[in-house]
C-alpha cells in the first residue's frame, strides 16, 4: 500500500530522487522475481505487473510506465559471462519495483532493466554477482535491491495495533548496521550464522538477498547512510541502505 500513500517512508523515497544525481538507467533487483536461474528483462516497454492479491481496487490500477533499457539488459548478460543469463521478455516490473520507484522517479522516465534472484543460489552467489555488476555505477546505472532486512509476516501485527518493533527485530537490524557501516560484509552473507534474531528476521532469503546485490557494489570510500528507517507492524523494516551518493576522505 505505500505505493499509493505518503508517509515517512515514501516521503523518503522521494528526496532519494530528488538528492541522488539522475542516472541513465536502473538496474532492479527485486524480491518478487525469485526463480531458479538468472535473468534480465529485455523489453522496451515491460508490463507493470501486480503480483498480490487481497488488495484494494486502485492498487491494481496503478501503471508504472517507464522504458525498458535491452542496451543495459545485453550490458549486463555480457558483464556476467560465462554464467547463463537469460534474456526475459515476458517478465515486466513487479511491484517490488514499480512500488518504490513511483515515489523515487514519479515521471517513469528513467529505463528500467529487471535482474531476477536465482533461488538455487546460496547467498555469496549473489553478493558476487553484484561485485561483477559494480562497474556499472561509473555507467550511470543506478543498482537498487528491493526487498526487506527484517520481513517475517508471521509475527506482523495484522490489524493489530503494535506502537513498538519486535526486541529481537531492533536487535539484528542494529547489529546488521553496524556490519554495514563497518563494511563487514562476510557476516552479513552467512547470516544464519548470526543467531536467533537473524532467523526470526529472515525466515526465507528471498526479501534479504537484494541487499547482497547492493553492498556487493561497495568500493573502497564509498559510504553507508539510512535515509529511510522504520519498522511496520512490528515485524517489517523499511530500513534503506543507500552505497555511495557521498565518499570520504581516506
Amino acid at each position: 500500500m505505500n505505493a499509493l500513500l505518503n508517509n515517512s517512508y515514501t516521503g523518503g523515497w522521494r528526496r532519494i530522487g530528488e538528492q541522488t544525481p539522475r542516472p541513465r538507467a536502473i538496474l532492479s533487483i527485486s524480491a518478487h522475481w525469485f526463480v531458479p536461474e538468472t535473468g534480465v528483462t529485455i523489453s522496451t516497454a515491460p508490463r507493470t505487473i501486480h503480483d498480490f492479491g487481497g488488495f484494494p481496487r486502485e492498487l491494481y490500477k496503478v501503471q508504472y510506465p517507464a522504458p525498458g533499457d535491452p542496451e543495459l539488459a545485453h550490458r549486463v548478460q555480457e558483464m556476467l559471462a560465462p554464467l547463463p543469463v537469460t534474456l526475459d521478455n515476458s517478465w515486466g516490473f513487479d511491484h517490488g519495483t514499480w512500488s518504490v520507484l513511483r515515489h523515487v522517479y514519479p515521471a517513469a522516465d528513467v529505463p528500467i532493466v529487471q535482474l531476477s534472484i536465482d533461488e538455487s543460489q546460496p547467498p555469496s552467489f549473489h553478493f558476487e554477482i553484484g561485485n561483477r555488476l559494480a562497474s556499472l555505477r561509473q555507467e550511470g546505472v543506478l543498482i537498487v535491491g528491493s526487498g526487506n532486512l527484517v520481513h517475517n509476516l508471521h509475527a506482523y501485527a495484522w490489524g493489530r495495533h503494535m506502537p513498538d518493533p519486535y526486541d529481537w527485530a531492533m536487535r539484528f537490524e542494529t547489529e546488521a548496521k553496524g556490519l554495514l557501516l563497518s563494511g563487514e560484509s562476510k557476516p552479513l552473507i552467512d547470516y544464519e550464522t548470526l543467531g536467533r534474531e537473524a532467523l526470526l528476521s529472515i525466515p526465507t532469503p528471498d526479501r534479504y538477498l537484494p541487499l547482497l546485490y547492493v553492498i556487493g557494489t561497495r568500493q573502497q570510500g564509498d559510504l553507508i547512510t539510512f535515509p529511510v528507517e522504520g519498522v511496520d507492524g512490528g515485524s517489517i523494516s523499511m530500513l534503506s541502505v543507500q552505497v555511495g551518493g557521498h565518499r570520504r576522505e581516506d
